[in-house]
């Protein structure tokens, strides 16, 4: 593996790392009042590690393999903490592919947020496993094909969560 691929795993590993502990912590109860913003930064983070992804070339897995692993953890308990602190505002829209499907859809930031923390966990795996190849691979593929769209709709929900509780003040009345 090249020095660049290298370089890019361990980057990507711990923006992973810190995405998946941010998560816990605030599924746990921590974050208090600055919960929006807390995960709004934790998303915003872990994009910007999809985004390097989406702009490098290509990674090819030699005989186009990923090697078996045993079952990802489940983190449903996760899911369904982070439910509970979101049950106000955990049922959103969102338009799922702006150019193919324009239809609205129902979505969850809770199943949002877990989603890209599972895709990040299986490539923890096989990062810890030293294979950080397989690794970007894995973070690659499934950034296009599942958490980076998982992300963005939260993104936007989060942002809108924090707009909201700036701009949607009561006005003051004078006197």
């Amino acid at each position: 593996m090249s020095d660049q691929w290298s370089a890019l795993a361990e980057e990507i590993a711990g923006h992973a790392q810190d995405y998946v502990d941010g998560l816990t912590r605030v599924a746990g109860g921590e974050g208090g009042d600055a919960i929006w913003s807390l995960l709004l930064v934790e998303v915003a983070q872990v994009s910007l590690a999809g985004a390097k992804l989406g702009a490098n070339r290509d990674v090819i897995l030699a005989g186009n393999y990923e090697p078996a692993m045993s079952e990802d953890p489940d983190i449903d308990g996760v899911r369904t903490a982070l439910a509970e602190r979101l049950k106000p505002v955990d049922d959103y829209a969102e338009v799922f592919d702006p150019y193919k499907d324009t239809g609205v859809t129902p979505y969850r930031l809770s199943d949002d947020l877990t989603a890209v923390a599972a895709d990040l966990i299986h490539g923890l795996r096989h990062y810890h496993a030293g294979r950080p190849h397989e690794a970007l691979w894995w973070w690659q593929y499934s950034y296009f094909n599942t958490w980076g769209n998982h992300a963005g709709a939260a993104m936007r929900a989060l942002q809108a969560l924090a707009a909201h509780s700036r701009l949607d003040v009561a006005e003051e009345t004078t006197v």
